[in-house]
């Protein structure tokens, strides 16, 4: 028996019909395989082995090593340990007194489609149509030379996803980038990394919907009992749809007509599209983990989630992760019961704990968000060793995202996605000085020849560009 193929969030050629670019030629009774129809041309640039000597190393999946040392070589991480021995050919960076840590993965932004300068032509983030736009992809939005990167680059953000905003119930699927200079976005994909859906919980959708936004006249849904009905029905009709495919695929049906939005449901049902859900309230969240269990998804992580610390146990049995802010609260009613020990409550329960961003000034130094977090923690007598809160900021989102076999800790074999810290990185006066993605120093603070400026500052003096 053949299996519907809605593959890991890549375009979906679900029909001989519709089938083009990388498929397969089709074979006589067979439909074509899957196939991206924005495919990543991600290609790392160039590299050389590079050896880290004499650093506090955090391997980011809650191991210290004082003294430490990190190998690079081809791109990926090929050793970490106190006695490594630098290849013929190789840079030797001396980072005594200095901390290496895996990059940071941001797993909530709105860059490029929400970019710098933010004016309203380039306000792309939000496709407020309908309640319901699961056909729209973020990374047609992305403007790939945002000034917003480079800042980022410069606050040790190696990875990050993009999401559509949080007006509609179903908002699109987002993108995981590499954090890489680029002409378009498709250069910054991450390779082979699963596509994400965003859907969204409580006030959002029933203000823009049911309250009429500017030209918007309203309607469905108007309450959060009218969002629950939203999201069974749209999960209804996606069953539907893959049933009809199934049934196609086996020989028992005929050929059903593409869906775009339903394809992106269909591949969440699959188990291929990772839900990435903003939802604030712990009451929410759990009637989210029972829709999820209705249908039979999964959600890969809770956004905002201010109240995940009253459901901390229910999120760690389900296996999902929690996507916090470090003290962001009581800016809208369900953002009122906020605590600043959310995150590391979260973690003390088992759960998946994320430090995110949802912003062009915090993902700059997201290490200090952690900082707070960790430190809130402690006073309340939540003891986390900093090498194990480092999970916040690197594996975790990475488990969230379905990237952690290739990023989010030092391990041989994994991408060298690496930062030098000229200090403890959860220290206020701590700056990423050097950052480099796939084995490419990327940014160097102290040579402004690997400051990475964007297009559309130069010229601009105070804007990036020192010319």
């Amino acid at each position: 028996m053949k299996k519907l193929l809605l593959s890991a969030g890549l375009g979906l050629c679900l029909a001989v019909s519709a089938c083009g670019g990388s498929g397969d030629a089709k074979k006589d009774g067979e439909v074509s395989r899957v196939f991206d129809p924005f495919p990543s041309t991600y290609t790392a640039y160039p590299s050389g082995a590079t050896l880290i000597t004499g650093a506090t190393v955090l391997d980011g999946k809650g191991g210290l090593i004082e003294g430490g040392s990190v190998l690079i070589e081809g791109g990926k991480i090929t050793g970490v340990g106190a006695d490594l021995t630098a290849p013929e050919g190789a840079a030797t960076i001396n980072a005594a007194g200095k901390w290496v840590t895996p990059g940071i993965i941001d797993n909530h932004s709105h860059l490029g489609a929400y970019p710098s300068p933010g004016v309203e032509a380039h306000g792309d983030g939000n496709e407020v149509s309908g309640p319901v736009t699961a056909e729209v992809w973020v990374e047609h939005s992305v403007w790939p030379q945002d000034p917003g990167f480079t800042r980022a680059l410069a606050g040790g953000i190696t990875s990050l996803q993009i999401l559509p905003g949080s007006a509609n119930l179903f908002g699109g699927r987002g993108v995981v980038l590499k954090n890489v200079p680029a002409r378009s976005v498709q250069e910054m994909k991450f390779p082979g990394a699963p596509h994400t859906l965003k859907m969204a919980c409580g006030e959002n959708p029933k203000r823009v919907y049911g309250y009429g936004r500017g030209s918007f006249p309203g309607g469905a849904p108007y309450s959060r009992m009218g969002n629950v009905a939203g999201y069974r029905a749209a999960w209804i009709e996606a069953a539907e749809y893959k049933k009809k495919w199934d049934a196609f695929i086996d020989g028992e049906g005929e050929e059903p007509a593409r869906n775009l939005e339903l394809e992106t449901l269909a591949g969440v049902l699959n188990g291929d599209i990772l839900v990435h859900m903003h939802c604030y309230r712990a009451d929410e969240m759990a009637i989210i983990l029972d829709l999820s269990e209705e249908f039979g998804y999964r959600v890969a992580a809770f956004h905002h989630a201010v109240e995940s610390y009253k459901i901390a146990d229910k999120l760690a049995e389900y296996g999902t992760c929690s996507s916090m802010w470090a003290d962001w609260w009581g800016f809208k009613m369900e953002a009122y019961d906020g605590i600043r020990e959310n995150i590391p409550m979260v973690h003390n329960a088992g759960a998946c704990a994320i430090v995110h961003s949802d912003s062009d000034i915090g993902i700059q130094r997201l290490n200090q968000e952690a900082a707070k977090a960790w430190s809130d923690g402690k006073r309340a007598g939540i003891d986390i060793p900093i090498e194990v809160a480092w999970q916040w900021l690197s594996l975790n989102p990475a488990k969230s995202l379905g990237i952690d076999d290739r990023t989010g800790t030092l391990e041989p074999g994994k991408m060298a996605d690496v930062v030098v810290w000229s200090a403890n990185p959860f220290s206020v006066y701590a700056q990423a000085e050097k950052v480099y993605i796939d084995g490419a120093l990327m940014y160097d603070r102290e040579d402004p020849a690997i400051q990475p400026v964007m297009d559309f500052e130069l010229g601009q003096p105070g804007e990036g560009d020192r010319k």
